[in-house]
């Protein structure tokens, strides 16, 4: 009797719900109808598949902080570490890496730190307190002065030296702190691998492991690999957008910039100074008597000289021209070698050429270097 009673009830309720669904429910049809696109029901992840995805993270998670550790800077001969035994304060310690890459500490005596990243180091402490003193010791080192990390910047730069580098930087980095290229810089950068590497650095470095006594076919093939030779080339480093000109450089490489080919244009001609050539390409009598702006009125054209440096033996020696000849196309123009001097003479000094020539030479020396 009951259920008789409120049967016309529920047959209202479901007219009303009927009523208010029926603006949402149509359009919502209509849209599905006209885009003839069946929409599925959504997909809900397994347990499986979740647990799938969260270890594709993890790997991804520590090959990134495997990256990073390889990239720490690994201690060697001459750093000053700061030791720090958080649990005994007295046997904290400033210490200096000897040669042979160990430090001396107390209680735990001489203990091997070349070849070691600072966090391993740690872990190295640690465990040897752990084994004799202490049940949970904690160990902080900190490199307080890098000197077993140079790289040498040489060559066309306006600062070379030997420059203390933590982890790896790049060409630019290095050139930088170099403060740049020099007026007569080359076109191109060489990178010596591992060329100031001392072993352990260089094996480690590897991730071989040095053994002592003569090196194994993994570690002579490291050594193969250290001593190649990289070339870049400057112009598309510094104008190309293309990351992968710009090389990592690591402790031990050797940067070279060589310095471009360059002519001299001296005495009376407008703009005195040396030339760079570019890509060290030769260049002729009139082209680089054109990037000197021409002689002057005073200038004897007819009793030029080049002055030019035998590579073998060193010597100058003198060449002969008539530029006159040569402007008026009579005589073949003359082509130049990088490091020679066209000397162009005063017509009032005809009689004293040879010291005009040496004081050509003197002058070659101080002028301005251009780039073309």
């Amino acid at each position: 009797m009951s259920l008789n009673r409120f049967h016309p009830l529920a047959g209202v309720a479901r007219a009303i719900l009927t009523v208010a669904l029926f603006p949402i429910a149509i359009p919502v049809r209509a849209q599905n109808l006209a885009s003839g696109i069946a929409q599925p029901p959504p997909r809900t992840q397994t347990t499986a598949e979740v647990n799938e995805r969260l270890q594709r993270e993890r790997e991804k998670l520590a090959a990134a902080t495997s990256a990073i550790q390889a990239r720490e800077s690994r201690i060697g001969p001459d750093d000053l570490l700061d030791i720090t035994i958080f649990e005994a304060p007295d046997m904290n310690r400033t210490v200096r890496v000897s040669a042979s890459g160990d430090i001396s500490l107390q209680l735990l005596g001489a203990v091997h730190a070349g070849g070691l990243t600072p966090r391993e180091l740690e872990t190295v402490l640690q465990e040897l307190l752990r084994r004799t003193y202490m049940k949970d010791p904690h160990a902080g080192v900190f490199v307080r002065e890098l000197q077993s990390h140079p790289v040498s910047v040489v060559g066309a730069v306006k600062m070379p030296g030997v420059f203390q580098i933590r982890g790896t930087k790049t060409v630019i980095e290095v050139l930088s702190m170099a403060e740049g290229l020099a007026d007569d810089a080359g076109e191109t950068v060489l990178i010596m691998r591992g060329a100031g590497f001392s072993e352990s650095d260089r094996f480690v470095d590897d991730g071989v492991k040095p053994s002592g006594g003569q090196p194994s076919d993994e570690q002579s093939a490291a050594r193969e690999n250290h001593s190649a030779i990289e070339e870049i080339n400057l112009k598309q480093l510094l104008e190309s957008a293309d990351s992968a000109l710009n090389v990592p450089v690591r402790p031990g490489d050797i940067v070279k910039v060589p310095r471009a080919g360059i002519v001299y244009v001296v005495g009376e001609v407008r703009k005195p100074g040396g030339f760079v050539l570019q890509n060290n390409e030769n260049i002729s009598v009139l082209q680089a008597l054109a990037l000197a702006e021409g002689t002057t009125h005073t200038s004897a054209i007819n009793h030029a000289r080049i002055v030019r440096t035998d590579p073998a033996t060193g010597k100058r020696i003198e060449i002969a021209m008539n530029l006159g000849r040569i402007l008026s196309g009579k005589t073949a123009d003359i082509y130049l070698q990088p490091k020679d001097i066209v000397f162009v003479p005063n017509s009032a000094a005809k009689t004293v050429f040879y010291r005009g020539t040496e004081a050509a030479l003197q002058t070659a020396a101080g002028v301005a270097i251009y780039k073309w």
